[in-house]
């Protein structure tokens, strides 16, 4: 991974957002494979569940550590909004002869040493291995993936809308410098903490594309080569909050608040708009909003506008109470 990103004058004006269901079902996988990645996502590696016939040996053999994962199994996003089934139409599209140059870069790796016995299979024929990869990932997403979708999409959109807060009161430094502690802006690079620090990668006007990811905790990953825009993967603000059944001060604070104010303060733990707050605890749009509302007229939220969309953080005196222990 590159250490320097070099941005010039037109990059910083086309650096954007979004979100991948796509990439957030491959990187799922990664996380039932690499049990160092498991550890906030343990409550969900024990419920999640594929069924018995699903034959996860091909994945295993394309998600090498280190190593090179065939970039066709998650094209970028082509916008914020881009759903599974967008993605996955991409996967299934991908021309033969590009899927063949990409598993033989990924299955004859010298480094990994595999016999012939493991990868002839997958590379006689390239366009059946593509459909066969294809299925495998709706089904990943069927089971792993779209059961917990309303709660990852709340706290992914959380995380943008604290990044557009961020950028329209702070400016791009600091936008950059709060997505993750290991980077650091000199005004013009973007410096990536870790083994690849020398390597640059100039993204020659094509603005850096900037991706929370709930899954790719601990990692942060930065993509360089086609087709990909260069992008930055990052870990979701949140991300230690995502399977929590909410704060334990939440019992106590419904003795003075009641129960659901209680659960919306111990919640917004991250800025949130209504409709996602509402999927995350599974409770009616209108409810949340009278509730949010009042909250926020008590002093404990503070709210701000972007766009179509109002979104909720807890206030100073939001936090301190909601930090209290029971």
């Amino acid at each position: 991974m590159p250490g320097q990103v070099v941005f010039e004058h037109e990059d910083l004006l086309r650096c954007r957002f979004a979100v991948s269901p796509l990439w957030e079902t491959l990187a799922a996988l990664h996380t039932l494979f690499e049990p160092h990645r498991q550890g906030f996502h343990l409550p969900w590696v024990r419920t999640a569940r594929l069924p018995d016939h699903v034959d996860l040996s091909p994945a295993r053999l394309l998600f090498p550590r280190p190593g090179y994962v065939p970039d066709f199994l998650s094209p970028p996003p082509a916008g914020p909004l881009t759903s599974f089934e967008d993605g996955l139409t991409q996967v299934r599209s991908t021309p033969t002869d590009r899927v063949a140059s990409e598993l033989r870069a990924c299955l004859l790796d010298p480094r990994r040493g595999l016999p012939a016995s493991m990868t002839d299979p997958l590379l006689a024929d390239p366009g059946d291995t593509r459909d066969t990869l294809a299925d495998l990932l709706a089904t990943c997403w069927e089971h792993l993936v779209r059961p917990y979708w309303p709660r990852l999409r709340a706290l992914l959109d959380a995380d943008l809308s604290l990044r557009a807060h961020t950028l329209a009161r702070n400016g791009l430094a600091a936008l950059m410098t709060d997505l993750d502690g290991r980077l650091a802006w000199d005004g013009h690079t973007l410096h990536v903490a870790g083994p690849s620090a020398a390597e640059r990668l100039r993204l020659g006007n094509r603005g850096l594309l900037l991706m929370p990811s709930a899954f790719v905790w601990p990692e942060l990953i930065l993509v360089g080569e086609e087709p990909w825009q260069p992008t930055l993967i990052y870990p979701v603000r949140g991300v230690g909050e995502l399977w929590s059944p909410g704060e334990p001060s939440a019992e106590a604070l419904s003795a003075v608040l009641g129960r659901t104010r209680a659960r919306i303060l111990t919640h917004l733990v991250v800025p949130e708009t209504t409709r996602n707050l509402a999927a995350r605890l599974g409770l009616a749009p209108a409810t949340v909003s009278v509730n949010l509302s009042a909250l926020r007229d008590a002093g404990l939220l503070e709210s701000w506008r972007a766009g179509r969309e109002v979104f909720y953080a807890r206030s100073p005196l939001g936090i301190a109470l909601a930090a209290q222990d029971p």
